[in-house]
């Protein structure tokens, strides 16, 4: 088995397992061995997908059990204590008792973070994990945190955001000082809820390149790397991003209807619309990484076909090698007021990790 090895939830999404397993056979032939697979799920079910794919054996790929599922539509907290033998879980145990290096699932998101937080743990430090989500710009890609693992926040919240955000993308994508935003309905200091105004001071005072207010029509801009928001806020703007394409689409092929004209010039212009369309595929970024847990998850779209899952792996990959989650330690254990003691976790032996119960019932909703 290669050195580095990545569980990948075999059960999770919506064309499970079948889309999974082909994109962890293809993951695996781009790592060109470097990167090793353990598929965690129904056992009969992952190997007859291994079945229909041609020269595998060389490839390593491990197969792990798992009798249960948890469901897109299962309450997050009850069903990770309920089912402690699902694909999600099992994965999570295998990650906390160093089997592998890290975690992608393209299932329910409220029991991926419910069993990160359960067996993994937060990093010390870190009051409240956040999911950030790569999102097209000009010139590049930004980061969107959080988009969803935090409904309710307090602006110490937000400015760990910042942080945690400024070392994925620093890491990642070798910005040596990410430019980092705070989302808000105008570009003035004073602008914005109490929550925002008080995250804008804390940002402002921190050594962060904070660059200030972000507006939502700047977000897809080259205004800022990292821009930072409420998972409620987030969420509601990545989910609204991700009807463009679709509606796009859907309104140039009426545009263009059956004249000979219109069909002709779109024809010619398809390569240059397969590139507008491939800026907003969720599947071009593979998936979002669950920052402040002490590991590598990756947390794939619900719809995840292979290609998504292959990038998906190769985002954890990237993550693993870099140390991103050593490096959020580092730097969040040198902030005022973000240091071990003055954190609400509990400590237990694994180091940071909340009590199961208070851990699962933070996601109940």
């Amino acid at each position: 088995m290669a050195g580095l090895r990545i569980a990948v939830d075999a059960m999770g999404g919506d064309h499970a397992p079948a889309a999974i397993v082909h994109g962890a056979v293809e993951a695996c032939r781009f790592a060109a061995g470097e990167v090793g697979i353990v598929l965690v799920g129904d056992e009969a079910a992952i190997r007859e997908e291994l079945g229909k794919h041609f020269r595998i054996g060389h490839l390593p790929i491990e197969v792990v059990h798992a009798r249960q599922r948890i469901e897109m539509g299962e309450t997050p907290a009850q069903a990770v204590r309920q089912k402690p033998d699902s694909s999600i879980v099992v994965c999570m145990r295998l990650h906390r008792d160093g089997e592998v290096d890290g975690v992608v699932s393209a299932g329910n998101t409220g029991a991926v973070m419910a069993a990160a937080l359960l067996h993994l743990g937060r990093l010390p430090g870190v009051q409240r994990p956040a999911i950030g989500v790569l999102l097209p710009r000009e010139g590049g890609r930004g980061l969107l945190i959080d988009a969803g693992a935090n409904v309710d926040c307090r602006p110490i919240h937000l400015l760990q955001f910042g942080v945690m955000g400024s070392v994925f993308m620093s890491s990642l994508f070798g910005l040596e000082r990410p430019r980092v935003g705070l989302l808000n309905i105008g570009e003035e200091p004073g602008k914005g809820n109490e929550l925002v105004q008080q995250a804008y001071r804390l940002l402002e005072e921190s050594s962060l390149n904070f660059v200030g207010n972000v507006e939502g029509r700047d977000v897809l801009h080259d205004v800022a790397d990292v821009v930072v928001t409420d998972g409620f806020t987030g969420n509601v703007l990545l989910k609204f991003g991700e009807s463009f394409g679709g509606l796009y689409t859907a309104s140039l092929r009426r545009r263009i209807g059956k004249q000979v004209f219109r069909m002709l010039g779109a024809w010619l212009l398809k390569p240059t619309f397969r590139r507008l369309r491939e800026i907003f595929d969720y599947q071009q970024y593979g998936g979002a990484p669950l920052l402040g847990v002490r590991g590598t998850v990756i947390i794939g779209h619900g719809k995840s076909s292979p290609r998504a899952v292959r990038n998906a792996i190769r985002e954890a990959r990237k993550m693993i090698e870099e140390r991103v989650s050593d490096r959020i330690a580092e730097q969040l254990v040198q902030w005022n007021g973000v240091d071990r003691g003055q954190t609400d976790h509990i400590d237990d032996p694994r180091g940071g990790a909340r009590r199961p119960r208070e851990a699962a019932d933070e996601l109940r909703s």
